[in-house]
């Protein structure tokens, strides 16, 4: 998919990020299912469903909140320090490689200053958002705590 210069269309995958305590750092995983203004879209999201589990979860969520879901970057390790986002808790959360084990690797979360461990397959490259197009950020070797 291409960056697009202004907003989302209908059907376009993205993930959707939360600035409530407890959520920094996050994102979930979600489909455009409408636009209520210009810069509010209704959102259907993937793994989150309403609080009696009959349906998906649908929200209203401001145009800042959203990006597109990141192209998919093959890796088969990652480096000690790189920035990497680790599938937990029904969403993708932003860390940092400090171990590995085997296929696992162990992420710090400097948000809520805890080390887990991961099997790789749960662990992608942390890419940036920025100006409405995806940035790679590979290979940052400094730590973050």
């Amino acid at each position: 998919m291409t960056p697009q210069t202004v907003g989302f269309r209908i059907g376009d995958a993205v993930e959707v990020t939360s600035n409530d305590e407890g959520f920094m750092g996050s994102y979930y995983e979600a489909t455009v299912v409408g636009q209520l203004t210009g810069d509010v879209y209704i959102v259907e999201y993937k793994n989150l469903v309403t609080d009696d589990f009959s349906a998906p979860l649908r929200e209203n969520v401001p145009l800042a909140q959203i990006r597109l879901q990141p192209p998919q970057v093959q890796s088969t390790f990652f480096n000690m320090y790189q920035v990497v986002d680790a599938f937990d808790n029904d969403g993708w959360w932003v860390g940092q490689i400090t171990g590995e084990y085997r296929n696992r690797y162990y992420v710090y979360f400097e948000h809520f200053g805890e080390e887990t461990l991961y099997h790789r397959d749960n662990i992608r490259i942390h890419q940036d958002w920025v100006q409405q197009s995806w940035v790679s950020n590979e290979t940052r070797i400094q730590p973050l705590f």
